[in-house]
Order: structure tokens, then sequence, then C-alpha cells
């Protein structure tokens, strides 16, 4: 049992650090492109970075995805790959389809992961409002009070 909490901690670290470096990305491309952001027109470089934000988005989970299937795979856990991933992408989800499941042995790494996808889920929500939301702010300009 210490063993998959151990092993779950680990890969939630790994998982949140992946993230840490793709929104630090996002937000040092957004802070490069402040200038050129704040001017008219605003429209089209709002979709622009909704996009940007949400592919960021889609390879931080890709990412930790891929991290937690062949952590599987390395333990042994499951044959192939495509069953890790699928396990992986399943579980992270927290869609949980429930046709394949871990052993019992590791089945605490089952709840590890849906934890782990769920504070990324909302991680990256609050990341790419704010994200818009100082974008919108810049292109208002400067406030009077």
């Amino acid at each position: 049992m210490l063993m998959q909490i151990l092993i779950g901690s680990g890969l939630t670290i790994v998982s949140t650090m992946i993230a840490a470096v793709v929104f630090g990305g996002i937000s040092y491309v957004m802070g490069r492109l402040q200038g050129w952001l704040s001017r008219p027109p605003h429209t089209g470089k709002q979709m622009l970075m909704l996009a940007f934000g949400l592919v960021g988005a889609m390879l931080m989970i890709t990412a930790s995805v891929w991290v937690w299937a062949a952590a599987y795979r390395w333990l042994g856990i499951f044959e192939t790959l495509e069953e890790s991933l699928y396990f992986s992408l399943v579980a992270f989800t927290t869609l949980g389809f429930g046709d394949i499941v871990l052993p019992q042995e590791w089945r605490l790494l089952s709840g590890l992961i849906a934890a782990n996808g769920i504070l990324n889920v909302g991680v990256t929500s609050a990341m790419i409002m704010n994200l818009l939301r100082e974008m919108r702010q810049d292109q208002a300009g400067p406030r009077l009070f």
C-alpha cells in the first residue's frame, strides 16, 4: 500500500511539474506578445490566445497520461502500451469505463491518477481563464481608479 502511495505521489508531482512548465511557457509567450495583444483589433487575438491555451492544456494532459502509462508499463501492470495508455486516459479524465481495471495489488493507483486528473483539469481551466482575463485587462488600458 505504501509503495502505491509513493509511486502515485511521485507521478502526480511529475504531472504537476509538466503543467507548470507548459503554463509557464504560455505565460512567457503571452508576456512577449503583450504589446501586440493589447493593440486593436482584439477579437482575433483573443481567439488565437484561447486556442493557444487550449492546445497547451491538451499537451499537458497528453504528457501526463503518457507519464502514467509509462509507469504502468514499467511496473508490468499491463501487457501492452496501448492498454496502459487507454487505462491512463480513461482514469486521468475520470471517465472510468471499468472495462480495464488495475490488479488488486495496484488498485490505489487508479484513485491517485483520477485525483491527479481532477486537479490538473481544474488548474488548467483556472490558468486559461486567468491568461484571458489578464489579456483583456491589458487591452482595456490603464484604469483610472
